[in-house]
């Protein structure tokens, strides 16, 4: 379902943008707003991250997010809830983004019961390998529901056919190594990695990790068929407030 649905907006657009929330920063009403700003702007797909004291793939920026909605009292039930009203209430596909823990304590199964009656449509598990992942795909696939795991620059076209047997929605292409919200170059190089992203799946590709103004995404027209910010719409909503990312992301797509 998720990859039709990126199929048929693609007929109408080169490249999709997938924009990321940590749920409940700086409170969960103004998570609320950042959604329908972004939405409202033209967003094609928005991941929702569920806080998680130890986000090993995030950089500065987006821990900074999750360690203030923790120290605000932000919990799993709250978050979950938040991603039942926001699915319901806007027409995009909603995506969980956290880590295994979250899952591990929530309950894999129940995790996943939880997402196909709230209407999500998928999740990133950052830290969360295909080997181990077996009770997590069973109750995803059981629901119809995306798992979208992740390919890197380090990735060998060996581990990229592996991961791509599990994979369901799109795959997540990492621009680079390290964290979120580091600078990328977007070079020769990337065209490669990309390449080589795409000759191992038959999925769309989503490309994050440093993408920032439309310039990187007018670079990935034809490249990737999904450009993902995050980072750099929370410093902007940091330095000018919530008002200034509907302009942000409509700029992005002009």
């Amino acid at each position: 379902m998720l990859e039709s649905y990126i199929h048929s907006r693609l007929e109408e657009k080169k490249i999709l943008l997938m924009t990321h929330i940590v749920i409940g920063y700086p409170s969960l009403d103004a998570s609320l707003e950042i959604v329908r700003t972004m939405v409202e702007a033209g967003v094609d797909l928005m991941e929702l991250q569920i806080p998680f004291s130890e986000p090993i793939a995030d950089g500065p920026v987006i821990l900074k997010a999750s360690q203030d909605a923790l120290a605000n009292g932000v919990t799993v039930p709250q978050c979950l809830e938040f991603g039942r009203t926001v699915a319901r209430r806007f027409s995009i596909p909603f995506l969980y983004m956290t880590y295994y823990n979250i899952l591990f304590k929530y309950g894999v199964d129940r995790f996943a019961e939880h997402m196909q009656n709230a209407g999500l449509k998928g999740a990133i598990v950052p830290d969360l390998p295909p080997e181990e992942a077996g009770d997590y795909l069973t109750a995803m696939q059981r629901r119809g529901l995306s798992p979208i795991f992740i390919f890197s620059p380090t990735t060998s076209a060996a581990r990229m056919q592996t991961i791509a047997t599990v994979a369901d929605g799109f795959v997540y292409c990492v621009a680079r190594k390290g964290v979120t919200g580091d600078q990328t170059r977007f070079s020769r190089q990337m065209d490669e990695y990309l390449g080589a992203c795409r000759q191992a799946t038959g999925l769309p590709l989503a490309l994050g990790f440093g993408v920032k103004d439309r310039e990187d995404i007018q670079f990935l027209e034809g490249k990737a068929d999904i450009a993902v910010i995050g980072t750099q719409a929370l410093r902007l909503m940091d330095s000018e407030g919530i008002d200034a990312l509907g302009p942000f992301v409509r700029n992005l797509q002009t």
